[in-house]
Formats: C-alpha cells, sequence, structure tokens
C-alpha cells in the first residue's frame, strides 16, 4: 500500500513538472512573438522616420542649384586623357616642364568663341616662346570642333585676322568628364556648355591662377599673356608684381619678416632698389 502511494506521488510529481515547463514554454513563445512585433514595429518606425527626412531634404533642396566643385590654386591639376583635333593627349604627361594654359569655352559656331580662338591662335608663338603651351575645350564632337576650325581658317577674318589656322589642341568633352573635373561647368550659366574658365598651369602640373568669364563676354588675351609673363617673373626673381604690371616695370621686394630687417632696409641705400615705406619696397628693372 505505501509503494503504490509513493508511486502515485511520483507520477503526480512528474505531471506538475511537465505542466511547470509546458507553462514556461508557452510564456516564452508568447514573449518572443511579444519581442518580434516590438522588433518589427521599432524597424517600421525607424524606416519611416528615414524616409521622411530625406524627403523634407529633397524638398527644401528641389529649387537649389547642385554644388560645382572646381580644383583651387596650389592644387594639382586634375589629370585626363582626352581625344582632340591634335591627336589624343595625356595630362599632365605629356606637358611635363612646360605651362599650359588650358581654357574652355561654350560651344563652337559661336562669334564670342570665335573671336578668342582667332586670337589665341594669333599669339600662339608668343605663348611658345614662354614655354607655354595652348589647350582648348568645350563639350562638343571633334567632327564639329574639326568644321568649326575649318571655317575660321576658309571663311573668318576679324581684326585684321585672316587665314587663321588653329594648330593647338582643341577637346572635344562631349561627356563633360574634363569639364566637371576642373569646375567649367556652372548650372546657374547653362547645365550643358562650359563657362570661359582659364586655368594657368606650371611646369610642375599645379594650378597658379584661374580666371573665370561669364558666358556672354570675351577673355582678354593679354592680360593672360601678362599674367603668364608676371608668374613667370616672381618664380625666377622671388618677386610679387604691383596692379598694371607690365614687363620691364619694376617689381615689389617681399616685406621684412622682422624689425631689424624693417630697419636695415630703410637705412640701406643698396643700388636698384628703393622703398616708400619699410613694407613697401622696388626692385628697380
Amino acid at each position: 500500500m505505501g509503494e503504490k502511494k509513493d508511486t502515485r506521488k511520483y507520477i503526480e510529481e512528474q505531471f506538475r513538472e511537465l505542466k511547470d515547463n509546458l507553462s514556461r514554454n508557452i510564456k516564452e513563445m508568447e514573449l518572443d512573438k511579444e519581442f518580434d512585433k516590438q522588433t518589427k514595429d521599432i524597424t517600421e518606425y525607424v524606416d519611416t522616420s528615414i524616409r521622411r527626412v530625406k524627403e523634407s531634404i529633397a524638398e527644401r533642396t528641389a529649387g537649389e542649384s547642385p554644388v560645382t566643385f572646381m580644383p583651387l590654386i596650389g592644387d594639382d591639376a586634375p589629370s585626363f586623357k582626352a581625344v582632340t583635333t591634335a591627336d589624343e593627349i595625356n595630362f599632365p604627361r605629356d606637358y611635363n616642364g612646360k605651362w599650359v594654359v588650358l581654357f574652355s569655352h561654350p560651344a563652337d559656331f559661336t562669334p564670342v568663341c570665335t573671336t578668342e580662338f582667332m586670337t589665341f591662335a594669333s599669339m600662339e608663338n608668343e605663348f611658345n616662346a614662354l614655354n607655354c603651351q595652348l589647350i582648348g575645350l568645350s563639350i562638343d564632337s571633334i567632327y564639329a570642333h574639326i568644321a568649326w576650325l575649318r571655317t575660321i581658317k576658309e571663311k573668318i577674318e576679324y581684326k585684321g585676322m585672316k587665314d587663321v589656322e588653329i594648330t593647338f589642341p582643341v577637346i572635344a568633352d562631349l561627356k563633360m568628364d574634363i569639364a566637371k573635373k576642373f569646375g567649367m561647368l556652372q548650372p546657374t550659366a547653362s547645365d550643358t556648355q562650359a563657362v570661359r574658365a582659364v586655368f594657368m598651369i606650371d611646369p610642375k602640373a599645379k594650378i597658379r591662377a584661374i580666371l573665370y568669364y561669364p558666358l556672354s563676354n570675351g577673355r582678354n588675351m593679354d592680360e593672360v599673356m601678362r599674367l603668364l609673363k608676371a608668374l613667370q617673373k616672381s618664380d625666377a626673381e622671388g618677386v610679387a608684381t604691383p596692379a598694371n604690371w607690365q614687363p620691364g616695370d619694376d617689381v615689389i621686394i617681399p616685406p621684412p619678416g622682422s624689425c631689424g630687417v624693417a630697419k636695415e632696409r630703410m637705412e640701406s641705400a643698396e643700388d636698384g632698389k628703393y622703398c616708400l615705406d619699410w613694407f613697401m619696397c622696388f626692385k628697380k628693372q
């Protein structure tokens, strides 16, 4: 009789333990379901919030112009390979040790650009004598370039310039890859035409000067030449050039870096040098 009671008690304990285990498993399953539900709710909330933020940013910037990036003075000039009217070029490798004037124009067969190209071409030998090569660019095909340059030579006469042959390379940049690298596209002016940009690049492929003109106004090629000569003068002699400087004009000696040097400079009577004040001294040419 005692054995039956023990067996019954054992079985009851086993059933009780089984029931407890089942209850725990059910609770855990319910917790897992609740966790999955909360995780899903949180994920949907985050995704919705991100989407709303993106939509808000898009709405705020919809009316704004895209940002134009361009290299700055002192930067390395962006490298590129390009098809041109004078065969393919690899920049800067093909121009190692030379100055380069890289300039863009809006389009072929336009009057302002035609006057600019004719003027640059008439000055090409002078640029070459200064160890400087000209490179033109526009967002046109190589065939449009060739047709335009032939028209200039065969039909256009301007300010005494006639039968002008453009021999410097003109880049065909139909995909706008090079124009974008140099920031020549300015969307508020045009998103399909380059503005009139000029990049003056030294023999180490560093950008030394940048000039920008609007689509409507032609560049002053004499100023481009003057600036090239001024940069070369500064490099050769460690001097600066004053406003409206022309070759042969006096140049500026860099300001002194200490009080002692300033005093010495004012008191010295060095030949070929004169000072208007301690910070403003000139070297005669």
